[in-house]
């Protein structure tokens, strides 16, 4: 289990430091991250058609994968457990091979269109033939059961809506739109001044 002290390492604390954001990434900590899945989480992971999920090998180098499937191919099965099954693909295995030999894994589900949104579940992963559970996944060759680590929403603000680009992209000639998060009071306090970019 990841102590919540270990969320954030040196190198991003650096560039926290470097943008006087500290204060505001503790503060998100503290009110979203989870190690359990609540309620609304189970709904969102479980509603979702993909997800993309993030692996590295033993030599740490990365791979990022997409993984598709009908609403309800991710299930939450326990508090701070979930599987997905593995369909039939390329036959590269570029992502379970990588949890054969470093189970650390990252999953990024988004929603897009009328209300963007998105979750985060790092933790570790397994990968079986013949887990207890298979049978009940369709086109299951093999199933992934993730314990979770880090449980935790994202700001939402850059993903594309139903007219195309966020209106929070940043535009030639025109001011940023601050989110509105920014203005809860359980943030305002913390909330750094931008710093100054190119217009």
């Amino acid at each position: 289990m990841m102590d919540s002290g270990q969320f954030y390492h040196s190198g991003q604390r650096k560039l926290q430091d470097d943008f006087d954001s500290r204060r505001i990434a503790d503060r998100l900590q503290s009110v979203t991250f989870r190690q359990a899945f609540t309620d609304n989480d189970r709904a969102f992971i479980e509603g979702a058609s993909f997800f993309f999920l993030a692996t590295a090998d033993a030599e740490r180098r990365p791979d990022c994968s997409f993984k598709g499937g009908m609403p309800g191919f991710v299930r939450v099965i326990g508090a701070d457990e979930l599987v997905f099954p593995d369909y039939d693909g390329n036959g590269m295995f570029r992502s379970l091979g990588n949890i054969l030999v470093n189970a650390a894994i990252g999953m990024l589900f988004i929603a897009m269109g009328g209300k963007p949104a998105r979750l985060r579940v790092n933790g570790s992963a397994r990968v079986s033939p013949d887990d207890p559970l298979i049978g009940d996944f369709i086109g299951a060759q093999l199933l992934i059961r993730v314990h979770a680590h880090a449980i935790f929403p994202n700001c939402p603000r850059y993903i594309p809506g139903d007219g195309g680009a966020s209106i929070y992209c940043p535009r030639p000639g025109v001011a940023p739109v601050e989110p509105a998060w920014k203005g809860f009071d359980s943030f305002k306090d913390v909330v750094p001044p931008r710093v100054p970019t190119r217009s």
